[in-house]
């Protein structure tokens, strides 16, 4: 059997797609990252990388490898960190991708407790709304709307079921026409939201009994937060299509208003989930036990 540093090495470079963050994740120096790959370019008697003086990307071979090799080193990663979970502590960083709604509503104030309960647990939330590929990505689990979810994945709720909301100020809503239908929207400064992996904005999903739209909205702003959306609404810039429960509290307190309520659609909740071929760490079961739990007790 020959070392297999070597293939860890350039598995590494083929993901980082650089040399420098590579070594870094490694712990060894550039010059020795890139002899190691050589080597192993040398054993194979194929290039494995193309190089350039601005970027690193895997030859045909190399991604014959990657495709091949990657999963299995996941898997042998899995293994040894279950074996860790025989430990009385939970330890090691879980990586979770996730929306800023999500993180901050149900993420964040179930994760505190285990925190502080276990100091050599590490958690590493990363907002996102362009649905990543948590095995790509090569994050531990994720956090998405139940239709979100591959069906190739282990999910378990950990919400209610969620209510989106157009909302705007009444000072905005006093020098618009009010929107009856829809369509009225194209008559409205929309505030939008884009997705990192799609070129379009985000469609304003609609529904009212067996009726379902989507609405392309027009306006002076983009974000690709929706708290910054709210307040945007707040300050009498447009309508935001919102949460519900992100801006309950402003309604009841005549900051906001509701527009067109009888569309207001309603997705299924928010599920936690991860691969069904990876075994977890006890560290990602401690995790995905604390947001499970969470849900429970509010049901």
């Amino acid at each position: 059997m020959e070392n297999f540093n070597d293939v860890v090495a350039f598995m590494a470079v083929a993901r980082e797609r650089n040399f420098t963050r590579a070594a870094a994740q490694l712990g060894v120096s550039q010059s020795a990252l890139s002899r190691t790959v050589r080597a192993l370019e040398e054993r194979m008697g194929l290039p494995l990388l193309m190089r350039t003086t601005r970027s690193v990307s895997p030859t045909e071979a190399g991604e014959r490898l990657v495709a091949s090799i990657g999963p299995r080193l996941e898997e042998i990663q899995a293994e040894l960190e279950s074996l860790r979970a025989l430990t009385d502590q939970p330890a090691g960083t879980v990586r979770i991708t996730t929306t800023d709604y999500a993180a901050n509503t149900y993420v964040w104030p179930r994760l505190q407790a285990p925190l502080r309960e276990y100091p050599a647990l590490k958690i590493e939330l990363v907002n996102d709304y362009g649905l990543s590929d948590i095995v790509a990505d090569r994050y531990d689990i994720g956090v998405r709307l139940g239709d979100q979810v591959a069906k190739d994945m282990i999910a378990v709720r950990i919400a209610p079921d969620m209510t989106m909301a157009i909302v705007g100020a009444p000072g905005y809503l006093r020098t618009r026409p009010p929107a009856k239908t829809p369509q009225d929207l194209t008559l409205h400064n929309c505030i939008n939201l884009r997705l990192p992996t799609r070129d379009s904005l985000l469609s304003w999903e609609l529904s009212k009994g067996r009726r379902e739209l989507q609405v392309r909205v027009e306006g002076q702003l983009v974000f690709n937060n929706v708290y910054q959306m709210v307040d945007a609404a707040l300050a009498g810039f447009g309508l935001a299509y919102v949460p519900k429960d992100l801006i309950e509290a402003h309604v009841e307190a005549g900051r906001l208003g509701y527009v067109l309520e009888d569309w207001f659609p309603t997705f299924t909740g928010h599920h936690v989930y991860y691969p069904s071929r990876r075994k977890s760490s006890r560290a990602v079961e401690l995790v995905v036990n604390a947001l499970k739990s969470g849900y429970r007790r509010r049901a």
